[in-house]
């Protein structure tokens, strides 16, 4: 299982959190851990997961400007 995390910007409260969450949940991701102004998600997977991630991410209105 690969663990990846992004740091995120426009993340404010915990609002911000749970739509994160949402996305991440509806896109089949199970295991993660959102904060303000971060995620962590393990999946298993290559790196076309790790773009799909920024790209959930991205369209719940945040934008990603880190990710290792």
């Amino acid at each position: 299982m690969n663990e990846y995390e992004f740091k995120i910007e426009g993340m404010s409260c915990n609002h911000c959190v749970m739509a994160v969450e949402g996305e991440l949940r509806k896109a089949g991701f199970e295991k993660f851990a959102v904060e303000i102004g971060s995620a962590i998600v393990k999946y298993d997977g290559s790196v076309k997961d790790e773009i799909k991630i920024k790209t959930i991410i991205e369209e719940a209105g945040y934008r990603v400007v880190q990710n290792n």
